[in-house]
C-alpha cells in the first residue's frame, strides 16, 4: 500500500475469521468503497438463495393451431423466452456451462476469446424438435415472446442489451486478423452469421509494429429491420486474430431471424415477419398450452449459471439477475423490484445495510464497506450451497478473472475470490484512472483455518498501457490476499 502509485488512492481491507467469527484485520472497514464486480458476488447469492441451486429455466416454443397431416401448422410459432441466460454454445456436455478465462464480452484484447462451439446450438435444436413435431409449413407468424420483462435497457459495464431472451450472450463475434500485405483488407470471421446484421469491412492491414484499432463506424438500420454495420480501422501484419463483440440492439428479433433461419435449415417453411410485428407482439398466454408445446429447452441447473457469472464476471447475466429473480417470484407484484428481494433476504440474514449501496446487478453503480462484504461472505458460508458459492469464485492464479493473478505464490489455487475493476480516461494527464478494484472471496489458510476477505483500492492512476491495471493494482491485490493466505494463523 506504500508504493508510490498508490500515494492518492484509499484502501480498504478486512479478513474475517469463519472459524472464530470476528474480524483479524481491519483498515477503513466502515467505509464505503466503489464495489464494482465484487457487486456480483450478492446478486448471484441473491438467486441462488431465492431461487435454488438446482432451479433451471424452460424455455419452451408452441403452436397457436393446429398441424394437419400435410404437416402444415395453421398458426404462429411462438417462442417464449424463460430469462434463460445460456441459449448458446455454453452448452456442455454433462449439464455443465463451460467458459473461457477472457470472455467474448470483454472484446478487443488478445487474450478474450468465445467457448468452442456452435452459438446457435440452443436455437438449431429446438428447430429440431419442432420438425419432428411434423411442421413442415408454417403459415402464421414465427415470434419471440419477451413479456416476462422489458427489453431494451443496456448494462452499464459493456452496454449490451438486456433481455429475457439472450442467444450467444446477445453478441456477435467479429474475429479480425491482418490481410496478405499491408493495405490488404484484413480478414473478419463471424459468428453466428445470421440475416439480422451484415458487415461491410473497410478495415485494412498495417505494418507490423502497430496497434490494432477496430470501430464500428457507423450501424444503419435497415426498412426490414436488420442492420448494416461497418467496420473501419486498422489491423497490423503480424498480430494474432483478435475477437471483437457487435452488441446486437434488439435480442428478440436477433433471436426471431435465428430461429427462422434453423427452421429452413430443418426444412420447415417459415416466413421472417416484419421487424414491426415482432416489435409489436406482447403474448398470447392463452395459447401457453402443454399440449401446445412443440420444442422444449432446459438449461443446466442455476448453480452452473452462478459459476460463469463469477468466473468471468459476465455483466449481461448478472445484471439480468434482478429482473429474473423478480419475474419468477413476484411477477404480478408492481411494488416489488429484485432489489427489494434482495434487500429483504439481507435483512433477514441480519446485515447492517448501511455498509451497502446498489443500484444494478453487475457493479457499475454500486458501494460496499469491506466489513459489510466479509459479514455478507460470512453469512453465505453458512448456507447449505456454500460450498458450491465458494467454487464458482475465481481461483488465484488458476481461472476466471484472476487466472493471471500472482500465479507462482504459495496461495495460488487456494483463494477463492471475486474481482471488480473500474476505470475512465483521465484527460488531464492523459492516464487511466481505476476508479474501483476489488477482491472478495474465502481462503483457508495452511493450517486448516477459514477466513473470508474484502479488499478494496478506490482512485489508483496507471499508464494507457494495455495490461497496466492488472499488472498494477489487480496484482497488488493478490499480493494482499496471498500475504493473509501465507502468514494469518
Amino acid at each position: 500500500m506504500d508504493r508510490p502509485e498508490f500515494r492518492h488512492a484509499t484502501w480498504g481491507i478486512e479478513f474475517y475469521s469463519l472459524d472464530e467469527d470476528r474480524p483479524v484485520y481491519a483498515l477503513n472497514p466502515d467505509q464505503l468503497f466503489t464495489a464494482a464486480s465484487t457487486t456480483k458476488l450478492l446478486t448471484t447469492g441473491t438467486a441462488l438463495r431465492l431461487l435454488g441451486a438446482d432451479y433451471r429455466f424452460h424455455t419452451n416454443v408452441y403452436r397457436t393451431g393446429p398441424i394437419d397431416r400435410a404437416g402444415t401448422l395453421k398458426g404462429d410459432l411462438v417462442l417464449v423466452a424463460s430469462g434463460d441466460l445460456n441459449l448458446s454454445g455454453r452448452i456442455q456436455p454433462g449439464d455443465t456451462l463451460g467458459f473461457t478465462n477472457e470472455d467474448h464480452a470483454y472484446d478487443a484484447d488478445p487474450s478474450t476469446s468465445a467457448v468452442p462451439g456452435d452459438p446457435l446450438l440452443v436455437i438449431r435444436q429446438l428447430a429440431a424438435q419442432v420438425a419432428a413435431h411434423g411442421v413442415k409449413r408454417i403459415t402464421g407468424r414465427v415470434l419471440v415472446d419477451v413479456s416476462m420483462f422489458r427489453e431494451g435497457a443496456r448494462e452499464l459495464g459493456t452496454g449490451v442489451v438486456m433481455s429475457p431472451v439472450v442467444v450467444n450472450d446477445n453478441l456477435v463475434d467479429l474475429t479480425i486478423g491482418p490481410g496478405a500485405s499491408v493495405g490488404a483488407a484484413t480478414t473478419v470471421a463471424i459468428s453466428p452469421a445470421t440475416a439480422y446484421v451484415r458487415f461491410v469491412n473497410k478495415s485494412t492491414t498495417t505494418a507490423a509494429g502497430t496497434t490494432p484499432s477496430i470501430t464500428w463506424s457507423s450501424d444503419v438500420t435497415e426498412p426490414d429491420g436488420s442492420h448494416t454495420v461497418t467496420i473501419s480501422g486498422r489491423f497490423p501484419m503480424g498480430t494474432k486474430a483478435i475477437l471483437y463483440s457487435y452488441a446486437v440492439p434488439e435480442p428478440s428479433r436477433f433471436a426471431q431471424v435465428a430461429l427462422v433461419q434453423a427452421l429452413r435449415e430443418k426444412g420447415v417453411t417459415a416466413t421472417l415477419p416484419a421487424a414491426s410485428v415482432q416489435k409489436g407482439f406482447t403474448s398470447l398466454p392463452a395459447a401457453y398450452r402443454p399440449e401446445n408445446v412443440v420444442a422444449e429447452h432446459v438449461s443446466p441447473p442455476l448453480a452452473e449459471e452462478i459459476k460463469v457469472t463469477l468466473k468471468v464476471s459476465q455483466n449481461l447475466h448478472a445484471s439480468s439477475l434482478p429482473m429474473i429473480v423478480k419475474a419468477v417470484l413476484a411477477r404480478d407484484d408492481t411494488s416489488k423490484t429484485g432489489f427489494d428481494l434482495e434487500r429483504g433476504m439481507l435483512q433477514t440474514a441480519g446485515l447492517d445495510l448501511g455498509g451497502a449501496q446498489q443500484t444494478d446487478g453487475a457493479g457499475g453503480d454500486a458501494r460496499f464497506s469491506p466489513s459489510f462484504m466479509v459479514h455478507y461472505l460470512a453469512y453465505m458460508a453458512k448456507q447449505k450451497d456454500a460450498a458450491l458459492f465458494e467454487r464458482s469464485l475465481p481461483i488465484l492464479g488458476r481461472d476466471g478473472t484472476l487466472w493471471n493473478i500472482q500465479p507462482d505464490v504459495p496461495a495460488a489455487g487456494h483463494v477463492f475470490a471475486k474481482t471488480g475493476t473500474l476505470a475512465g480516461y483521465d484527460a488531464l494527464n492523459r492516464q487511466l484512472l481505476v476508479t474501483a478494484k476489488g477482491l472478495g472471496g474465502y481462503f483457508t489458510s495452511p493450517g486448516g483455518k477459514r477466513y473470508a476477505l474484502a479488499i478494496y483500492v478506490n482512485n489508483v492512476s496507471v499508464p494507457l498501457d494495455q495490461g497496466a491495471t492488472t499488472k498494477i493494482v489487480g496484482q497488488a491485490l493478490g499480493e494482499v490476499a496471498a500475504a493473509a493466505y501465507a502468514t494469518l494463523p
